[in-house]
């Protein structure tokens, strides 16, 4: 059961209207998900999802890499909402649904695609220990440069900060839809 009832326009205040009003002219085109949650605090839902648009929509990262780092992040917080939203994405943008079914069960999966087993060895070993060893860093770097080691690791914060709001209010699945996670 979800811990918040969904706002109508007529008691938001202002400032929520106007987050409201540019989230809906963006590239999302649409008002919903973690953003019915975060437009609480407006000035926390603008920022967040204005990073969340370039990380979705202009990051240097192939949409696959994306896409990868956030299910990781859904999988290390138990996310069920964001992983619902994610996981298809991913596979559309050609990550192996055997792949995704492996990091969802917390299985270790393989990867054709030398930049996926890239992606996910950094974005596993920097949500285990919280830091990437010197050769990891190296061949982040090598392959994806410093902006892309910055946009990975970007990710992994912003889509937890969606991930716990998401899990605070318990968002729920769609009818019917088994949770991914205990």
């Amino acid at each position: 059961m979800a811990r918040y009832s969904k706002l109508n326009p007529g008691d938001m205040s202002a400032a929520q209207k106007a987050v409201v009003d540019e989230i809906v002219s963006g590239k999302r085109g649409r008002f919903g998900g973690p953003f019915e949650i975060l437009v609480r605090a407006p000035e926390v839902c603008k920022h967040l999802s204005r990073l969340g648009e370039y990380l979705r929509w202009g990051s240097s990262l192939s949409p696959a890499l994306s896409e990868l780092a956030i299910c990781l992040t859904a999988r290390h917080i138990r996310a069920n909402y964001e992983w619902h939203a994610h996981a298809p994405l991913a596979i559309e943008g050609g990550v192996p649904a055997a792949a995704i079914e492996a990091i969802r069960t917390g299985a270790t999966p393989s990867f054709a695609a030398k930049d996926q087993a890239l992606a996910y060895k950094l974005v596993s070993e920097l949500i285990d220990t919280k830091r990437l060893s010197d050769a990891s860093f190296a061949e982040g770097i090598a392959a994806f440069g410093e902006q892309g080691v910055v946009e990975l690791g970007t990710i992994i914060g912003y889509y937890t900060a969606i991930g716990n709001a998401l899990n605070v209010f318990e968002v729920a699945l769609p009818p019917g839809q088994a949770p991914y996670f205990a």
